[in-house]
This record gives structure tokens, sequence and C-alpha cells, in this order.
């Protein structure tokens, strides 16, 4: 029997090492778009995904201060922690697909498989400018709160949609382009190309968001941003704020009804 599409997500959620998930990403994104797995949803997802043992995994209030934006430890502590987010998203778009894809159409999966494979891809180059730069993913500590948000909604679809792609990924909207003016700033064009060609690819993972978002809406006729504010109020323990980038936002069809009457100056 071919493998499922529910197995090739768990192989990525177990995978460890780095490269290893890499890999397993990008051949479970290959696999489902060469019809090399079956739409079965036969196995479960584990409570948390595998981690290597670096980096250290430190709560916010323990995480050390960045320096200076445009200082190479700055920009190095930057794009670590960027890259441990992208490392946390190939495992958010996976669990997605495996934990709650037999409730929506082959679409979903083909989009959130698309979606995990260019988290790997957007992991793979920020770890190869780390190196470039005489470091590596896992020199550093990183933030161990990004699983919360998968934790949280385990049993909610939408609640899961609200609050990774439309709130923690929409966020990540608000700050790049700052971020970039940061490195150009410091003369680092390399690293302010990587993230304008990864800010352009997050637009889209917010899109997928809304879209499946707003279908669940739909299915039980919620008018989608009044359910997105009840949502994100119930399972994101964070506050809304500004700035927002409203042209990524709209872009990507998070328009400001959703999250203006949340927002917290």
């Amino acid at each position: 029997m071919r493998r499922s599409v529910a197995e090739a997500a768990r192989s990525v959620l177990l995978a460890a090492d780095p490269s290893a998930k890499v890999k397993a990403a990008r051949a479970a994104a290959r696999d489902w778009r060469c019809g090399r797995l079956d739409r079965r949803f036969d196995v479960a997802m584990p409570d948390q995904p595998a981690r290597p043992e670096r980096p250290e995994l430190l709560s916010p209030a323990r995480m050390p201060k960045r320096g200076r934006a445009g200082s190479e430890r700055g920009r190095i502590a930057t794009l670590h922690a960027l890259a441990h987010i992208e490392f946390a998203a190939i495992d958010l778009a996976f669990d997605l697909i495996g934990r709650f894809g037999d409730a929506f159409p082959t679409a979903f999966v083909d989009d959130w498989m698309r979606v995990g494979a260019e988290e790997a891809m957007h992991f793979a180059l920020l770890a190869r400018r780390l190196r470039a730069l005489g470091t590596g993913y896992g020199d550093l500590p990183a933030h161990g709160g990004l699983w919360e948000a998968a934790e949280a909604t385990t049993q909610d679809a939408a609640a899961r949609l609200a609050v990774v792609p439309m709130v923690l990924e929409a966020r990540g909207l608000d700050v790049t382009p700052a971020t970039i003016a940061h490195f150009c700033r410091a003369g680092d064009e390399r690293s302010a190309a990587l993230l304008t060609r990864i800010l352009a690819d997050e637009v889209r993972h917010v899109a997928a968001g809304v879209r499946w978002f707003r279908f669940c809406c739909d299915a039980e006729r919620f008018d989608a941003a009044d359910r997105w504010r009840v949502l994100v109020g119930l399972h994101f323990r964070g506050a809304i704020k500004p700035p927002f980038n409203d042209s990524a936002r709209g872009a990507a069809g998070l328009t400001t009804e959703f999250y203006s009457p949340l927002a917290v100056s």
C-alpha cells in the first residue's frame, strides 16, 4: 500500500534534525504533487514535533537582547530568530495537513503542502546565510513558545487558521519591511534580498489561511471577521499591535475589518 498523506505529514513532524526535516518536507510535497500519496488520514499527529538538541529553547522573558539592529551581532541574532520561526512553521504546516486535512477539500492539502515546502526552503536559505556569516542554526538560544499556538488549537481547524497564519504569520508581514531596511542600511544586501523573497511568499501563506478560514466560516454561516475576533480572543494570549502592513495584509485578503477592532496601541 502506498504511503498516506497523513504518514507523510507525520514523518516531517518526527524528523528532529533540521536537514532531515527539510528533506522530509520537500519529499512529502513532491510526492503529493506527483500523485504518489494516497489521500488517507490514517495516523495521528504527534502532540509535539521532534526537536534537535540545539538551539536551547527559552521563554520570551529569558531571551537575550539581540544587540543593535545594524550591528553584525544584531543581524545574526535576527536571522537566527527568523530561521527558528521558519523551522517551526514547517511543522505547523504539516500538522495542519495531517490533523485537519480530512475535513477539507483536496485543494486544502494542495495549499498547505506548498506552504510547508516553502517554509522548508526559507529555513534552508536562512541557515545557509547564517553559515556564510560564520555561525549556524542552533548556535544561539531561541524562543520556546512557538508551538503553543498549535497546542491551543488542536481541536479546531478554524481556530488554528485564525491564530497561526492570520495572527502569527501576518505579524511577519508587519515587521519584515523594517527588518529589510535595517539590513540595507547596514550594507547587508544579501540578507535583505533573502528577506524580501521570504516576505513575498508569506503573503501567499497568509492568503491561504484567510481562504480556508473563510471556507470554515461559510460552512457554519459565520461572518468571517466577527468569528476571527472571537477565536483570537479565545486562543491567542498576546495583543494585536500596530504598526500594520495594511497593503501586504490586504493583498492576502486580511482586510482591516478583521484586526482594526482588536488593535492595541
